[in-house]
Parts: C-alpha cells; sequence; structure tokens
C-alpha cells in the first residue's frame, strides 16, 4: 500500500497578543492613520506601504493577516482577500515616534502589488539616465 501523502501546508498567520500600553504608543495622523511597512520576512524586500487605523492594527495583530484602510474607499481590506495574495504576518513593530509600523510577512500568491509584481517598489530612478551622463 502506498505511503499516505500529508496534505500541503496551509500558510497562517501568527497572531500577536494586544497590549494596550504598545497600542496607545502608536501617533495616528490628523486622518486618524499611519503608515504600515510590509516586508517579506524571508529576505526583507519591502513588498508594500499602506495605512492602518486603530482597527486595521487591531485586525491585523490578531487575525495575522494583513488588514489597511483604504483612503480612496474607505473601507477596510484585507490583504489579498481579492486577489489571492495573501500576507501572513510574522512579526510586527513601530518606531522609536510610534508613527510608523513594520510588518514582516510571507507574501503569498503572485506578490503583494496589485499589478501582478512582487513588491510595490519595482520601479527605479535614473533608468532613463544615458550612459556616461
Amino acid at each position: 500500500m502506498p505511503d499516505a501523502v500529508s496534505p500541503a501546508a496551509v500558510p497562517t498567520g501568527q497572531p500577536i497578543p494586544l497590549v494596550e500600553e504598545e497600542l496607545a504608543a502608536v501617533t495616528y495622523d490628523t486622518q486618524g492613520l499611519v503608515p504600515a511597512i510590509i516586508q517579506d520576512a524571508s529576505d526583507g524586500t519591502v513588498l508594500m506601504l499602506g495605512y492602518m487605523n486603530e482597527e486595521a492594527l487591531r485586525r491585523t495583530l490578531t487575525t495575522g493577516r494583513t488588514w489597511f484602510w483604504s483612503r480612496s474607499r474607505q473601507e477596510y481590506w484585507c490583504k489579498g482577500e481579492t486577489s489571492g495574495d495573501r500576507q501572513w504576518v510574522r512579526s510586527g513593530s513601530y518606531d522609536c515616534d510610534g508613527d510608523t509600523l513594520l510588518f514582516q510577512v510571507d507574501q503569498d500568491g503572485r506578490g503583494a502589488c496589485h499589478t501582478g509584481e512582487r513588491t510595490c517598489f519595482y520601479r527605479s530612478f535614473g533608468r532613463g539616465a544615458a550612459a556616461g551622463s
């Protein structure tokens, strides 16, 4: 009889405990938002920048998935629910001023960018400069 094949490992997020003192250290702008840098946990590539309000931050920490506030649509969105390119949280931190967040994630699917690129930062300045200029 052939050996049983175990199902492929299904990615999961890493919920992070809510510590009210840490949440209180986050400083939001006048629209109630804080920028959140999303970085690939495996190689450090910056994948994207999104904005979170307090509720999106709480959802991210409790679910282990990245949640953002869409400034254009004025609604919450969980990365990958439409595209399938999900982000599974591995760790989260905030900077010395409390006004920027950093999440390290395992990126599932094609990538983080809505264009289909792995990272939103796929374009570089100076590519059109003439050689030797």
